[in-house]
């Protein structure tokens, strides 16, 4: 059984590039410190990790982490939003070239998910459909909201629509709060904000009834979910008790809650066992977040040390459950 991460992130060469080449195109520049790379964005310097952008960087960090496959996903601070709809589909077009390039040096060990132009459904849509064709990706990343519009909004119906029918899962990450009040200062935007981002995210999809239509869609969840599998109940509550929450769906929060999957990233091997609990190993998988700090060093002996794990559990969250999602059971 091998040890597969859905959580991994890269900024592809590809990227990399063509900021270099034209910052003003994608709002952003590259530069160079002491033989380090640097995102500069509105004066302020991100130091790229080598294991963003040097696939060779990547699969070593892998074989520290005892990982055998990672699915690799864009930064988020690459998504792009922000840019006109052109610049849009130009930097996700590169960003899936370049994740199929990092693919094709090491097939056995990596794989793809598709960043699209979100900003345009339509053209997320043809590009989709692209990679799909053309690099076999059969996974999409993208924000838990699109620059403050919601994923359950009905105009990325059509477009989630789509990656359904193709087979396709979501990965949802965070990039910004869409709560902003209180959030200045102490990371709260990175420990507080992202969590309820894709809280949000899930509690929108849920009681619009966008589910509803999306029967077969599954999407996944990263830090251990956010609050959704502690506050799940209040969801149900509020369902069964409060109108405005089921003016749009009959469906059950608890039954709604099946078509989510979660990675282990809690940082705390108890909250890992609630989440298990809740959602169930075959529901749950690998992430590390490399290469971000805020990531696991060590995923397995994470797992390792949740109480009560049997074998069975471990293997559905260390493989399985990912193999289901990405089509290679």
């Amino acid at each position: 059984m091998s040890n597969i991460d859905l959580h991994s992130h890269v900024i592809p060469p590809t990227i990399v590039e063509a900021v270099r080449r034209d910052p003003q195109r994608f709002g952003m520049k590259v530069a160079e410190r002491d033989g380090k790379l640097y995102f500069e964005r509105r004066g302020q310097l991100s130091e790229m990790d080598r294991e963003f952008y040097d696939v060779e960087a990547k699969i070593a960090a892998m074989d520290r982490m005892h990982i055998d496959i990672s699915a690799l996903s864009v930064a988020p601070p690459t998504y792009f939003y922000a840019l006109s709809p052109d610049a849009g589909l130009a930097a996700s077009k590169l960003s899936n070239d370049g994740i199929a390039e990092m693919v094709a040096k090491y097939p056995a060990r990596l794989r793809g998910m598709a960043a699209l132009p979100m900003q345009d459904p339509d053209a997320a849509i043809t590009e989709l459909e692209r990679v799909v064709k053309e690099h076999g990706f059969k996974a999409v990343e993208m924000g838990t909201s699109i620059e403050g519009e919601q994923l359950a909004h009905a105009k990325f119906r059509p477009l989630l629509k789509t990656i359904e029918q193709l087979g396709c899962f979501i990965f949802t990450h965070p990039y910004s709060c869409a709560a902003k009040g209180g959030m200045d200062g102490y990371e709260l935007f990175n420990t507080v904000g992202y969590p309820l981002d894709s809280t949000l995210m899930v509690a929108h999809l849920m009681f619009s009834g966008a589910l509803d239509e999306l029967k077969r869609l599954r999407i996944l969840i990263p830090h251990g979910g956010g609050y959704v599998p502690y506050q799940i109940g209040r969801f149900a509550r509020a369902h069964a008790h409060r109108p405005a929450a089921s003016v749009h769906t009959r469906s059950s929060p608890y039954e709604m809650l099946k078509r989510f999957y979660f990675d282990a990233l809690t940082h705390d091997p108890r909250s890992t066992r609630h989440l298990i609990n809740m959602v169930g190993a075959d529901h749950v998988a690998i992430g590390t977040d490399n290469p971000f700090n805020m990531g696991y060093d060590d995923p397995l002996a994470a797992l390792d040390a949740v109480p009560g794990l049997s074998p069975g559990e471990r293997d559905a969250i260390c493989g399985r459950t990912a193999r289901r999602l990405l089509g290679e059971n």
